[in-house]
């Protein structure tokens, strides 16, 4: 049975890749090219913008050769990391600069004089006023990166998120555009208006005509021609938001957490905004003419990192991955860690407490260090359930996916602190499952919410008792509150 597949881009942080899907949810081609991450200076997390955006047409061409001419492709769907930005220029198409990763904190001297505006950013965009997001990155570069200044005095300069390089690229220049969930990223995006924010692009001195269109993410984002075909671009988003749709969770009152580089816990709330202390109200998808769909949203910036940290850093652990859990099951000690490397996120968004562990002694073993970690990731999970919880939300069972879900330990520990079942989904393309079921739905295909149907693999119930569930929680607290201080007394020479 020939009904056509869907084409799903997946550009993240450390790969581009391209997903070829059919009406089973099967991946019948796909094609991956790694990218590189640099470090020029502390802080800065940095792209190659070209690279990015070569991998990720080279793995689409390689998609395309492998499907044979009788199979029909109804559309090509995008998922992008989202706080990066790519400045280039809108004659040429050359990049101006390199683009500053969504984890690059350059931009913090920018931030720091504006600690007064926090709360009308915040009410303003739903996002917290730090570097990661793209208006800080944004000025810094039209600050202090000549050729950026130059295109913007120019009337040339295009900045915007990676997502809106490749469709420009993609479309040869006729679609330049966001959606909101990729639009609210650059925190110069209204929640209220949904559209970008006057005041915030003064505040920031970021020119409007620098700035992509706003599109829903789904609909008409221009056409392909590669390979012979030519492909209609249905669906862009954000890749937290496209996992979020992958794992199933576009109903109201749903939850899923992505545990990655990062960790993220996020909570559909339907089409009501709310504001929850310490959380996101992100955006979660607009679906051509229909309302918007939000998200509370918590982040862990360091999850998969901290373990990397431990690795090449510590020599802690000089295996592959999977051996994480079985360390963790070969701990006897409790040792209390706090991965605070890129700051803590959610809900504290804390950039001075530093990473630290407590409670070792003459017993302690390098097995006890990395079960910490993987415990310490856990918690901080737990604290964005506690904020949720805190404002009346109540989160019920978790749908979980990410290289981290992996880890049978981390799972059960998470279900205990949280006191709910976590779902561990089987499916290892939940991003591109995501993003792939809403092209095909824009396609009209009558297959496409089979996408996002992700098979359950194991179900982790919380086997802990509350209460000893509670006094941990409760050590937690006060390891971190105290941590926070000495860090803000003792700062590192």
């Amino acid at each position: 049975m020939n009904q056509g597949v869907v084409i799903a881009l997946d550009q993240g942080s450390s790969a581009s890749r391209a997903l070829a899907i059919d009406y089973r949810g099967r991946v019948v081609a796909r094609a991956q090219h790694a990218v590189k991450t640099s470090y020029p200076k502390p802080g800065w997390v940095e792209h190659n913008a070209l690279e990015l955006a070569r991998t990720q047409e080279r793995a689409l061409d390689q998609v395309l050769d492998q499907l044979p001419r009788s199979v029909e492709v109804l559309g090509l769907g995008i998922a992008s990391q989202r706080a990066t930005v790519v400045f280039w220029d809108r004659k040429t198409g050359k990049p101006a600069a390199p683009a500053p990763s969504w984890q690059d904190g350059r931009a913090a001297a920018i931030v720091s004089p504006l600690a007064d505006r926090q709360k009308e950013v915040h009410e303003r965009t739903g996002l917290y006023l730090t570097p990661y997001y793209g208006a800080p990155k944004i000025k810094w570069f039209l600050d202090n990166e000549p050729a950026v200044r130059r295109l913007a005095e120019e009337g040339r300069l295009l900045a915007a998120p990676v997502a809106s390089f490749l469709v420009w690229r993609l479309t040869r220049g006729e679609v330049f555009a966001a959606d909101p969930s990729l639009a609210q990223r650059t925190l110069l995006f209204s929640l209220k208006t949904l559209d970008w924010d006057p005041v915030l692009l003064s505040l920031f001195g970021v020119p409007r005509a620098a700035l992509p269109n706003i599109f829903s993410s789904t609909g008409d984002w221009g056409f392909v021609c590669r390979g012979g075909r030519k492909i209609p671009i249905l669906a862009c988003l954000g890749d937290q938001q496209a996992a979020t749709i992958g794992l199933g969770g576009m109903a109201a009152g749903s939850s899923v957490a992505n545990y990655g580089t990062g960790a993220f816990f996020l909570h559909n709330t339907g089409e009501v905004q709310h504001r929850v202390p310490g959380l996101l109200t992100s955006v979660g998808w607009k679906l051509q003419d229909g309302p918007a769909t939000f998200l509370q949203e918590g982040t862990v910036h360091a999850a998969g990192a901290s373990f990397e940290w431990l690795r090449e850093n510590l020599g802690l652990l000089k295996r592959k991955r999977t051996d994480i859990d079985r360390i963790c099951r070969a701990s006897k000690h409790r040792v209390f860690a706090l991965p605070a490397i890129g700051g803590l996120g959610a809900p504290r968004w804390d950039y001075l407490t530093q990473t630290a562990f407590f409670g070792m002694n003459t017993q302690t073993r390098a097995a006890d260090l990395v079960r910490g970690v993987a415990e310490g990731v856990a918690f901080l999970v737990a604290d964005i359930v506690t904020a949720l919880r805190g404002s009346g939300l109540q989160p019920g069972t978790v749908r979980a996916s990410g290289g981290l879900a992996r880890l049978g330990y981390l799972m059960q520990f998470q279900a205990d602190l949280l006191g709910v079942d976590i779902e561990r989904c089987g499916e290892a393309e939940v991003t591109a499952l995501g993003v792939a079921s809403l092209a095909a739905q824009c396609a009209g295909a009558p297959w496409a919410a089979h996408l996002r149907r992700a098979r359950t693999a194991r179900v982790f119930r919380p086997t802990l008792p509350r209460e000893e569930a509670q006094s941990l929680l409760a050590d937690w607290g006060s390891f971190v509150k105290a941590q926070a201080a000495l860090s803000r007394e003792i700062r590192p020479r």
